[in-house]
């Protein structure tokens, strides 16, 4: 009709809800086990404040990894991870610096900085943007991986070795690898954005987190899936969390892996049915 605006498609910026995911997590509350706008979860040495101060340091590297990608993307697959390695471990030291040497982000560093750049290699290549194609991507990105990084060492100098040598656990590796499996598969089908409390325990139900095998074991693990299953089967309210939040204290335990994956899935969760950016953008 005459005289009415075209409304623009809105374009899909995946640097931009890496960011936002990241927020989305903190702010979260209460988060079992996790720093939150409440307590510090089971962290003697971070609080929320400290958390604010890393996500400041961390977000302006999401726009450099998604640029990294376009500028790489005609590279073969086999060349990606040498390329953004570098890259990573910067944005890492500039996390520990904003947080005086205290690991804040690092799982949701690997995580997202690989969606960034994935986002890239897609845009640069004029293929679609969404939760697939993001998946697919970084799942072929990581292969091997887990056969190089975890399966061929037997020093097990790293947690994440000794977990994979004693249970079979690869971690953060492994979920790369698969595309992140366990949030397509667990988390999307039921993606809500308003629910996230709902998504986060959808998460521990499943996620062989890693966080708390270091800290409790695989009995740790264990009881902390089956603790988010019930809640899940049986329904659960506000207060249902707030307790597990105190159990999960009591124990020292906390569900971190789950909290970089409900990271994934938000910017997995809200990258749904947008157009392509331009290309050439930075």
């Amino acid at each position: 009709m005459a005289g009415l605006l075209a409304i623009k498609p809105r374009v899909i910026n995946v640097a931009a809800l890496a960011e936002e995911a990241l927020w989305q997590e903190l702010e979260l509350t209460p988060k079992p086990g996790l720093v939150d706008k409440s307590n510090n979860g089971s962290h003697r040495d971070m609080d929320h404040a400290l958390f604010v101060r890393s996500i400041q340091a961390i977000s302006p590297w999401f726009s450099r990894f998604e640029e990294a990608g376009r500028t790489f993307s005609r590279r073969a697959k086999s060349e990606q991870l040498s390329l953004l390695r570098p890259m990573g471990i910067a944005c890492e030291q500039a996390m520990l610096r904003a947080t005086h040497g205290v690991n804040t982000h690092k799982g949701g560093v690997f995580a997202l900085g690989l969606l960034c750049f994935a986002a890239g290699r897609l845009a640069e290549n004029g293929e679609q943007i969404n939760a697939l194609s993001l998946s697919s991507q970084v799942s072929g990105l990581c292969q091997g991986m887990v056969q190089r990084e975890l399966a061929s060492r037997t020093s097990m100098a790293t947690a994440g070795e000794r977990q994979f040598h004693q249970f079979g656990l690869t971690g953060a590796r492994g979920e790369a690898e698969s595309g992140f499996a366990t949030v397509m598969r667990y988390v999307l089908p039921y993606w809500n954005p308003r629910a996230m409390h709902e998504m986060l325990l959808r998460l521990m139900a499943v996620n062989p987190d890693s966080n708390l095998v270091s800290r409790g074991g695989i009995v740790g693990l264990r009881d902390v899936q089956m603790y988010a299953q019930q809640l899940l089967s049986r329904g659960w309210e506000y207060d249902d969390l707030v307790r597990m939040d105190k159990q999960l204290i009591e124990r020292n335990l906390s569900p971190g892996g789950s909290a970089d994956l409900l990271s994934v899935a938000w910017v997995l969760g809200e990258c749904k049915h947008y157009p392509l950016p331009p290309k050439g953008r930075g």
